[in-house]
């Protein structure tokens, strides 16, 4: 495993980090949980390759990721770094107090490495935190007592508000989206490290869409690469402005796999990394439709998946993957699948743009993957 300076912080880290949001689940009594057995396996795999920072949230796998996680850290506590987060609510110390010790009891520890005020943007943070008696005031004091070590900041904004939030000098490291299929962040990251922050990525492989096979990805680099995820894990980590990527697994082989890559010397080539992105700009004039997978749009009041919808969408367009994306789509008629409703199910009511990060006009994107989807 390579490990690097954790911005200014003093800390090495593992360049993969386990992001603790897709842990294995079962079902019990018609609800959906964590199992615990298998999640604490997976995530003990991944400590005995190397891994020493963890990511969790309050919301992640139904409310009870923290909890896994807890249980995962008994014998490891000493080893590895938790990060995990406060969504902020309103503009009272008093109620990110609470939520903090909420989390701490739920990961049943006495501190929390890397706290981040989470997905947060510049008006939030102008609005709600940096406020009198409001969550940064708080974090400061819960700082000067032990409870949280490092203060941190998850984003989802404009780019160029990221810069504003690192120029505040309030955080120690940043977490954001960066892969293959969306660069936006880059300047940001660049400038976080120039700051002396350490910079976690999230959604290396852009919420899962690059896990699937592409012969486009891979043909990017022959010979660098196995698989389409490999080859954009290497692409983050390749980013020396990067400190950690971060990855949401739920199974042995994907730990396995992912713990390869980040124990590979070297990086790619300034040439190599120059090919990548020419051919990432090709791709992208095939298509304007984007999503990154956030999953924010979610739930849709009428059941359907618009994440993975979009997904298919460009399987179909960017990759030419145009059966498998129609079968996949097709999957969604079948009554009782779990995956969500087909497009043709929306009734436009709204509540999806309202929530997307990146603005998008999913209402029509929708209607354009219905039509070229749907058989």
């Amino acid at each position: 495993m390579i490990y690097k300076e954790f911005g200014k912080t003093g800390i090495k880290v593992s360049a993969l980090g386990f992001g603790a949001m897709r842990l294995p689940m079962i079902k019990k009594d018609g609800k959906d949980y964590v199992d615990e057995d298998k999640a604490v396996q997976i995530i003990h795999k991944a400590f005995e390759l190397g891994v020493n920072y963890i990511d969790t949230a309050p919301y992640y796998c139904e409310h009870l990721s923290e909890a896994a996680v807890g249980k995962a850290l008994k014998g490891w506590r000493d080893k590895v770094y938790v990060s995990t987060k406060n969504p902020i609510e309103n503009a009272s110390g008093d109620d990110w107090r609470r939520r903090l010790e909420k989390s701490l009891k739920n990961l049943d520890v006495d501190h929390i490495d890397f706290y981040h005020m989470w997905g947060i943007n510049w008006k939030a943070y102008q609005d709600n935190i940096d406020v009198p008696n409001g969550p940064m005031a708080a974090a400061f004091k819960a700082k000067e007592e032990g409870l949280i070590k490092h203060i941190s900041f998850s984003f989802h904004d404009a780019p160029e508000n990221m810069l504003k939030i690192i120029d505040t000098g309030n955080f120690e490291t940043v977490l954001c989206q960066y892969n293959l299929l969306d660069k936006s962040n880059e300047e940001g990251i660049a400038y976080a490290h120039e700051k002396g922050m350490g910079v976690v990525i999230m959604g290396p492989v852009g919420g899962g869409r690059l896990g699937a096979p592409s012969p486009v990805i891979q043909s990017m680099l022959k010979g660098k690469a196995k698989s389409t995820a490999e080859m954009a894990l290497r692409f983050v980590l390749a980013n020396p402005n990067v400190t950690i990527a971060l990855s949401g697994m739920s199974s042995l082989q994907m730990v396995e796999e992912n713990a390869a890559v980040a124990s590979i010397p070297g990086t790619l080539t300034e040439e190599e990394i120059k090919r990548v992105e020419e051919m990432l700009e090709e791709n992208r004039r095939l298509s304007d439709l984007y999503c990154t997978g956030c999953n924010y749009c979610m739930p849709c009041p009428q059941g359907l998946n618009i994440p993975h919808i979009f997904r298919l969408m460009n399987y179909n367009r960017v990759y030419g993957l145009k059966d498998y994306a129609s079968d996949e789509y097709a999957k969604l008629k079948v009554e009782g699948n779990n995956t969500g409703k087909d497009a043709s199910f929306c009734v436009e009511c709204g509540g999806c743009e309202s929530k997307c990060p990146q603005h998008l006009h999913i209402i029509e994107q929708l209607k354009q993957s219905h039509s070229a989807l749907d058989r």
